[in-house]
């Protein structure tokens, strides 16, 4: 089996057929059904169950797509084992938080991208919890209070937030002078407990609010139509703040100070493709500490 063959079908697997592979992958669509079919004949049996919406995967393709993958990225680290000074080659596949994602951390993997011409970067943005290895991702960026998990994570920065209001709803409603007066005002809720700092004590408070959003962008607009008091980080609220559509608020009980990470699936030898990214973001960090 060729192992170009197995990353194809990798992608087609993840990518939900022939068409979004070869867009991916940057090749003809004829090219991806050939690479099929040729590790169809090796193996002996049909992996991908062909329809007119796409590809879908037999019962032994699902089982295995999972070793495929590993066997692609197991090729990946031996050659970067043997060879840890060259150009970064292959595919990474990294999930990033699509509230901060697009402004912040593009530029990043572009200048990643362009130090690097001969690796493929697909950057998926969403600010949905994705399962890495279910979902086959080399690594994610995220950002806050991570969940507990057997993943791997290295910390390349850290996130400043604040409470804020637009200036309108503060005039009509008025501002929380302590946490626990938080309860009468309306809240726009992403997270579900919103943590300050009390001197060292951290003070957890359940936000009541008619407006929800897991998106910090959206917040942030419902926020500046004067809608509630809005849990951010800097990142998303810096304009607002800038133009003085948003105002902090309650600013004697600061946010805690949050980190940005890079996660990946454990492995004994982490892919050099992940390490190099997280120097990246790490630079970009020192070079603009209010990223």
């Amino acid at each position: 089996m060729d192992i170009e063959d197995l990353r194809t079908f990798v992608e087609v697997a993840d990518a939900g057929g022939v068409s979004p592979a070869a867009r991916r992958l940057g090749i003809s669509k004829s090219m991806v059904s050939r690479r099929l079919i040729r590790l169809e004949e090796a193996l002996g049996i049909q992996l991908l169950a062909r329809t007119t919406r796409g590809a879908g995967l037999t019962e032994a393709g699902g089982t295995f797509r999972d070793y495929a993958a590993r066997i692609c990225t197991e090729i990946d680290i031996a050659r970067e084992t043997i060879v840890p000074d060259g150009d970064l080659r292959g595919r990474l596949r990294v999930a990033v938080p699509l509230t901060s994602g697009p402004l912040h951390f593009a530029p990043v993997l572009a200048e990643m991208a362009r130090h690097h011409p001969q690796l493929q970067i697909h950057a998926e943005y969403s600010d949905r919890f994705v399962d890495l290895i279910a979902d086959g991702f080399d690594c994610a960026i995220r950002v806050g209070a991570l969940r507990d998990s057997n993943l791997i994570a290295r910390r390349v920065g850290q996130i400043y937030g604040k409470l804020v209001a637009s200036p309108d709803y503060i005039r009509i409603h008025g501002s929380p002078e302590k946490p626990d007066e938080i309860a009468a005002h309306q809240a726009l809720i992403g997270a579900e407990a919103w943590r300050f700092m009390d001197g060292e004590k951290v003070v957890t408070v359940q936000p009541q609010g008619r407006f929800s959003s897991d998106n910090g962008a959206a917040l942030a607009s419902a926020a500046a139509a004067g809608l509630g008091i809005a849990w951010l980080p800097d990142c998303v609220t810096h304009e607002y703040l800038t133009s003085g559509a948003l105002v902090p608020v309650m600013t004697r009980f600061p946010l805690p100070v949050g980190g940005v990470y890079v996660v990946r699936p454990p492995s004994p030898h982490p892919a050099r493709k992940v390490r190099i990214l997280s120097e990246f973001l790490i630079e970009a960090f020192q070079r603009n500490p209010h990223l």
